[in-house]
């Protein structure tokens, strides 16, 4: 991967149509294969593929991993109520673009 790339990848944006390998993911958010696991069981990133050496990661993953990361250390909440957490975040967000464009 080159210099440009990764620069693009420890950035706070982060395209959604960029794909990243577990390997990539892993590098960009620090943390292991095994965290990347457990944030696929409960639901909090969801790869496309079947195998994990076949699994790639929209942009999104690295924001939801980052949120995962605030939510877990700063406020204490167990993977199962991050899952929890940021399913109602992206339902509000859903049900905020819905209204706008009600209003709009």
């Amino acid at each position: 991967m080159g210099d440009e790339m990764m620069n693009s990848l420890t950035g706070e944006i982060l395209e959604e149509d960029v794909e990243l390998t577990l390997t990539e993911l892993c590098q960009t958010c620090q943390v292991t294969a095994e965290r990347v696991f457990q944030l696929v069981e409960y639901g909090v990133v969801e790869p496309q593929g079947y195998w994990p050496k076949q699994w790639r990661f929209r942009g999104v993953s690295v924001r939801r991993i980052r949120c995962a990361q605030r939510l877990e250390q700063d406020l204490e909440v167990n993977l199962a109520g991050t899952a929890l957490a940021l399913e109602l975040l992206d339902e509000l967000t859903q049900l905020r673009a819905r209204l706008q464009r009600l209003e709009g």
